[in-house]
């Protein structure tokens, strides 16, 4: 198990819940012909989204820890930032990139090889159009990457005029409404649920306000520490209350709300969480490390569990029973885990540590 010290496990607790969201949902078409119905699937919010939301507040926080240290921030500074972000995020991606163009190309799974280009490599390949029929769950690190890449450079606009406090407010809110007016521009009545998922769904420009709400928890912890301990409660219930109305509230994909302010509402419900989570310091016993060590693990978790694992049993062993796909299910969930765990000891982490260095 990972070493769980000098972190906070209610954060841990948000990224498990997050990676074990995205994992059911992509492994649930090998249950298709379980007599099961509907299982493992139950309706929640969307587990990326909530990545996004913990993402964004981790993020904010060093982001605010730096611009109010009193010294001033600059290019050199946001070139820091983004090469701890870089060796966080980019070998795995590269790595397993490679990986999903082998096994594609050499027909291992059944994707479209002509849909790969170096777009991918700068993650341009969902920027402002859909990406459909290669490496699809690459779509959400796109919107990570550019997000660590502009944030930095609007706060360094706006602290040549405004105070710390007040630029990353104003970053923050810039972030938050774009994408929105950008959604709304796009409306579309006609979209069906595949391209409402790979239009709006998994587009950069109209996702970036999913993070930004990351930021705004992240200014009111810092500035209103008080507020945000004794809102904890408080926020939570609002916030699940809020998620019933998104899970239940069902409307075509079609609809405006549906490609509006549903991406509004989704990360504020999940951001309402992060004042009760951020406040469950530690934990003990055999469930909190493994815990710990899912929430470590997530990364790799998400990088290989749709085309490395899932698609290569889908269409090298496909389920041939009811049994059989229980079976398959359920070395899936295995593959996963013991596979992103070899990926984070042996690789993602190494080249973690090399950033101190």
């Amino acid at each position: 198990m990972t070493n769980n010290r000098q972190r906070i496990f209610g954060l841990d607790v948000f990224r498990a819940i997050a990676i074990l969201l995205v994992v059911m949902s992509h492994g649930s078409f090998l249950l298709d012909n379980t007599v099961l119905d509907g299982f493992p699937y139950f309706h929640t919010i969307d587990g990326v989204d909530l990545f996004f939301v913990l993402s964004g507040f981790l993020i904010g926080s060093i982001l605010l820890n730096d611009i109010s240290s009193g010294n001033s921030f600059g290019l050199s500074q946001v070139g820091h930032f983004w090469k701890r972000r870089w060796f966080r995020t980019l070998p795995a991606y590269y790595l397993v990139l490679l990986a999903n163009y082998y096994v594609v190309k050499e027909g291992i799974i059944k994707e479209d090889i002509h849909q790969f280009s170096k777009s991918y490599f700068f993650f341009l390949q969902n920027f402002k159009t859909p990406s459909v029929g290669f490496f699809w769950e690459s779509w959400s690190l796109a919107v990570e990457e550019w997000f660590y890449l502009l944030a930095p450079i609007i706060l360094v606009l706006l602290l040549k005029r405004f105070t710390p406090k007040q630029s990353f407010l104003y970053a923050t809110l810039l972030l938050l409404v774009l994408p929105l007016v950008f959604r709304w521009r796009a409306i579309n009545p006609g979209i069906d649920d595949f391209w409402f998922d790979v239009t709006f769904r998994k587009v950069v420009i109209f996702r970036l306000d999913s993070i930004a709400f990351g930021l705004l928890a992240a200014w009111l912890f810092r500035y209103y520490p008080e507020k945000w301990k004794t809102a904890r409660w408080t926020s939570a219930i609002i916030g699940i209350l809020l998620m019933i109305f998104i899970v239940r509230y069902k409307v075509p994909a079609g609809a405006a709300y549906k490609q509006t302010l549903y991406f509004t509402l989704t990360p504020l419900s999940a951001a309402l969480l992060l004042p009760l989570a951020q406040q469950l310091r530690s934990a003990k016993g055999f469930l909190a490390r493994t815990i710990t060590h899912i929430s470590s693990i997530s990364y790799s978790m998400y990088l290989i569990n749709l085309a490395l694992v899932a698609e290569v049993i889908r269409d090298n062993f496909p389920p041939v029973s009811e049994f059989d796909s229980l079976v398959k299910y359920g070395g899936y969930w295995v593959l996963v885990i013991v596979g992103a765990t070899f990926l984070y000891r042996y690789f993602e982490k190494p080249v973690m540590d090399l950033r101190d260095r």
